[in-house]
């Protein structure tokens, strides 16, 4: 990337920095604004910048921002009072999230019949996970119901690190060739390795590092500015620790972020600060690297089968998963349908997708991928644009005006 690509893109963030309150109010979220404009300056735009998604530069900074996103979201989450009073979004997250893979795992099978099974699957558990920063302008809305808002900021907290064992297993699975050796009993312990050994380091350097850090706030060994710095650091070494014994950093990242919560949750405020402000330049980015290339690539393998599932997965998938995970409970259908609807899928799926692209030989992963980037272009538009008017509309609803 040339000086002058670093020029256009830095203007293009100061023009949306300049005018995002005013862009926002007119429905123009930054997942949409930085789409369009990675889709604008990019290869099938204007080609005035040149992206090299090949790049290892581009994977680092990609891996470093889901292992972030994964820690902030379970870090920020009281665990302890979800299950004792969120019964609604445990409901979402253990219930309506495993129906939601089985749901869009057996769609897949039907749209592509010579799909393998664990492929997917593998692309139902990657679309699985919604997106907060999608979901803002609902979570933010005051016009919904605070109960409301507090069970759905829980469940897209959760539901990425929840949904990436899944992700990984069936990646294991539906590789054809993986790095220990194709074999059954390679294969096996080389998932067992991932899925264990990356939640148990993730404890333990939280579990340490968090009283460390508590201590050095205590002691007044830290500086104050330096907390939020701590935090990060913490999260990199879960994830670089869990990599490098064979764990996967990605769960590890996570594990780590339950455990400081569950620990030091009064230490998190720096992190969280960190996160919804300077953080907002990752999630910028992202979206700038989907709308670049990402997207491209999947308009480029487009078909009926692709298209037909990225709206199911919207309009279909989520929705049936989640009223089936209220059925017995005490909210009502218009209830049921806008939790339903509002899980808009963006910065899990593209990186879980960037990832296990990358790392795992998956059949039909162009195909899958296609799926993957057209259901998250759908939602940016589609939930992004949704998003203020079903707001003020169930909040009227919920208020007895309608």
């Amino acid at each position: 990337m040339s000086a002058m690509d670093l020029a256009i893109l830095a203007a293009g963030t100061l023009f949306y920095a300049v005018f995002s309150k005013r862009l926002n109010d007119g429905l123009v979220t930054l997942p949409m604004a930085f789409a369009l404009f990675g889709f604008l300056v990019g290869a099938d735009g204007f080609d005035l910048v040149a992206f090299d998604t090949g790049h290892g530069s581009i994977h680092l900074l990609a891996e470093l921002t889901l292992a972030l996103v994964l820690f902030s979201d379970a870090a920020r989450l009281d665990v302890k009072e979800l299950l004792n009073g969120k019964i609604l979004a445990l409901r979402m997250l253990l219930v309506g999230l495993p129906l939601a893979v089985l749901i869009g795992g057996v769609l897949a099978l039907l749209l592509f019949p010579d799909a393998p099974p664990t492929a997917a699957f593998l692309l139902a558990a990657m679309l699985a996970p919604t997106d907060a920063a999608l979901g803002q302008a609902v979570l933010t809305n005051k016009d919904v119901p605070l109960e409301t808002r507090e069970v759905m900021t829980a469940e897209s907290g959760l539901n990425d690190g929840l949904a990436l064992p899944a992700v990984v297993m069936f990646a294991i699975l539906a590789s054809a060739s993986d790095g220990p050796g194709s074999s059954g009993p390679a294969m096996a312990q080389f998932a067992v390795m991932q899925i264990v050994l990356g939640p148990l380091s993730g404890i333990i350097v939280a579990y340490l590092g968090g009283h460390l850090i508590d201590w050095a706030v205590r002691s007044g060994t830290v500086a104050k500015a330096l907390e939020g710095v701590a935090m990060l650091a913490l999260a990199l070494l879960a994830y670089a620790l869990a990599e490098s014994i064979g764990g996967n950093g990605f769960l590890a990242a996570f594990s780590a972020g339950i455990t400081l919560g569950c620990t030091v949750k009064h230490r998190c405020g720096a992190l969280i600060d960190f996160m919804e402000e300077e953080g907002q330049i990752l999630t910028a980015f992202t979206f700038l690297l989907f709308g670049a290339t990402l997207l491209p690539d999947g308009l480029a393998v487009m078909g009926w089968g692709t298209v037909l599932y990225a709206l199911a997965s919207l309009f279909v998938v989520r929705v049936v998963a989640i009223m089936l995970s209220f059925m017995g409970s005490k909210v009502d259908y218009p209830g049921r349908l806008f939790m339903g609807w509002f899980g808009p899928r963006g910065l899990a799926s593209i990186l879980f997708a960037l990832m296990i692209f990358e790392t795992y030989d998956v059949p039909f992963h162009a195909e899958l991928q296609a799926c993957v980037m057209l259901t998250v272009a759908f939602s940016i538009v589609l939930h992004g644009l949704s998003a203020t008017p079903l707001s003020r509309l169930y909040g009227r609803y919920m208020g007895g005006d309608c």
